[in-house]
C-alpha cells in the first residue's frame, strides 16, 4: 500500500524535486521515498508537459545524486534562497 502524504508534504517533496542542489538521497531520507517511487510520484502529481521537463532537468544533473556531486557542493540551496 502506497505512503500517503499531507498536502504540505506533498508539496514539499514537489519542491524538493525541483531544486537543482536537493539530491534523491536527501529526499529519501526525509519522505522514505527513492529515486523510482519519487519519479513515479512526479508522474502522477504534475502535468504531462511540466513532467517532461523536470525529466529532462534532473537527467543527468550531478547535484542530484550525492555520489555524483562535487565535494565543493555542501549545501542544498542556492545562497540567494530563503533570503531573511
Amino acid at each position: 500500500m502506497p505512503i500517503q502524504y499531507s498536502p504540505a508534504d506533498l508539496s514539499r517533496i514537489i519542491e524538493m524535486a525541483w531544486e537543482d542542489r536537493t539530491s534523491f538521497e536527501a529526499i529519501e531520507q526525509l519522505y522514505g521515498l527513492n529515486q523510482h517511487q519519487l519519479i513515479r510520484l512526479m508522474r502522477c502529481e504534475l502535468k504531462a508537459g511540466s513532467f517532461r521537463l523536470w525529466r529532462a532537468r534532473t537527467s543527468g544533473r550531478a547535484t542530484k545524486h550525492l555520489g555524483l556531486r562535487s565535494p565543493e557542493v555542501s549545501r542544498a540551496y542556492a545562497p540567494s534562497q530563503y533570503k531573511r
